[in-house]
């Protein structure tokens, strides 16, 4: 049989076999071979096999998974060689006159796969009072707020809907728009210790808040309206709240270490009037939780770090609602649990697919199995690991020897493999003391930097399309 008498479903399966550069090559023999080629099923299947995430349904301007494939693999290739001036510019983002104490992205991820100009917009809250937008490939300020009587702690952001959230020292919670930084909105829960987390329920935007006094407030996002007060804990407050990927389920621990964590469904906060769909549980943990991830790629499933005598114990749960003839119960199910070694104190963890744990303990990163399986470790930094970034396709670490490790997520028959890829400098020490934290949006790199005259800066590194 002739090349030119196969049928294109012949030579779709054939192509199937080929590497990228040789099936390119092949579109450019004839008209038949070039749709074959171009087939759909073969680039999505090469997209799967590659990244373990990608839907080019989302992302304006994709129309193609042949298209993704090749923006996405020329894009990965920068981010995975890091060459300095060739692959990406650094920037320093100065002007706050304090401390930073947290950020987030105000661009939405799916931009960055779409032709024409990348503009990645990161928001910033500080002790000097002011929250401000910086844009991270002009190395600009875009626009800050007047000063706020009291130090800002924490920023939450809503890209799809250009609404960046603060909360101060004092529990006063303003809302602002994210073009322009007008001060929209103010709600006050009157706690110097609050917690917020976002989700999005039926695409309408709510900000959840804990405070100190173990009060749960669930507010409008477009306009801060209280929709939900509920009385979590009675005689102590709230130390931690995290949302799970979804949406759908906040997890809040307790100030006293003898009660339980309690898991909260959502859904409520779009039917406040339905007392069924109020629906809450306690987690079967009495330790201390020490801190807690969610499994992105399993939307229900949750680690948790317990501390009992200086051992860290991590156990992981599945959240399920179960219905029965009269009512709803949630439960949690447990997945599996193991034990650190005793000599490691862990700092932080992230999660990644249904299955793995990224756990730092002091300049160490390592990644487990959920049943507690050492995969692989990594001793590049030199000093403590501040704060990890974890993402479909990237892992981030920044660390107080002033340099962020970019690693890179490789799909080997379904299982993930992070490699080692660089590091990027976040200056000189005699002007900063260390990363405190970092943040990534497929297109760019921003890092807190710990000013040694105790005004922060952001290093902003944005890689060449």
């Amino acid at each position: 049989m002739s090349a030119e008498s196969l049928t294109l479903d012949c030579l779709t399966h054939l192509f199937s076999y080929l590497e990228v550069p040789d099936l390119l090559r092949s579109a450019q023999v004839n008209k038949a071979w070039n749709e074959a080629a171009g087939t759909t099923f073969l680039w999505r299947n090469m997209c799967l096999k590659r990244w373990a995430f990608c839907n080019i349904s989302v992302i304006p301007g994709m129309q193609t998974w042949k298209k993704y494939y090749l923006h996405r693999s020329n894009l990965e290739s920068k981010m995975t060689s890091g060459q300095p001036s060739v692959d990406y510019t650094c920037k320093a983002l100065r002007g706050h006159n304090g401390v930073i104490h947290d950020m987030a992205y105000l661009s939405e991820n799916e931009h960055t796969f779409a032709t024409g100009k990348v503009n990645s917009t990161v928001c910033t809250a500080s002790s000097d009072g002011t929250v401000r937008a910086w844009s991270v490939q002009e190395g600009t300020q875009i626009w800050s707020s007047p000063q706020q009587e009291v130090p800002l702690a924490n920023i939450i952001t809503f890209p799809a809907f250009n609404l960046a959230a603060t909360v101060d020292r004092q529990g006063r919670i303003k809302l602002w728009h994210g073009t322009t930084g007008e001060e929209l909105s103010t709600f006050s829960v009157l706690s110097s210790s609050c917690s917020m987390v976002a989700y999005t329920v039926k695409n309408n935007p709510f900000l959840t808040v804990g405070t100190g006094e173990g009060i749960l407030y669930t507010l409008a996002a477009t306009d801060l309206s209280q929709i939900l007060y509920k009385k979590v804990f009675q005689n102590c407050g709230l130390e931690l709240s995290l949302c799970s990927p979804d949406g759908q389920w906040i997890v809040v621990c307790p100030s006293d270490t003898t009660l339980s964590p309690k898991v909260f469904y959502t859904y409520c906060a779009s039917h406040p009037g339905d007392d069924e769909l109020m629906l809450s549980s306690p987690l079967p943990i009495t330790n201390h939780c020490h801190v807690m991830c969610w499994l992105p790629a399993e939307s229900a499933r949750i680690a948790i770090v317990h501390k009992n005598e200086m051992i860290f114990h991590i156990v992981s749960f599945d959240i399920v609602i179960e219905k029965s003839k009269y009512k709803k119960n949630v439960t949690a199910q447990q997945v599996a649990n193991f034990t650190l070694p005793a000599q490691q104190q862990m700092t932080s963890m992230k999660g990644f697919g249904k299955q793995t744990l990224l756990i730092t303990a002091g300049p160490e990163l390592t990644v487990y199995s959920l049943s507690g399986t050492v995969l692989m470790t990594f001793k590049d930094h030199h000093e403590i690991i501040t704060s990890i970034w974890v993402d479909p396709f990237h892992v981030v670490t920044s660390s107080m020897d002033l340099s962020l490790r970019v690693y890179s997520w490789k799909n080997d028959n379904k299982s993930s493999l992070l490699t080692g890829c660089y590091h990027l400098l976040g200056g000189s020490h005699r002007w900063s003391s260390g990363f405190k934290s970092v943040a990534c949006d497929d297109v760019s790199i921003v890092g807190i930097v710990a000013g040694a005259d105790g005004k922060d800066v952001l290093r902003a590194y944005s890689f060449h399309l």
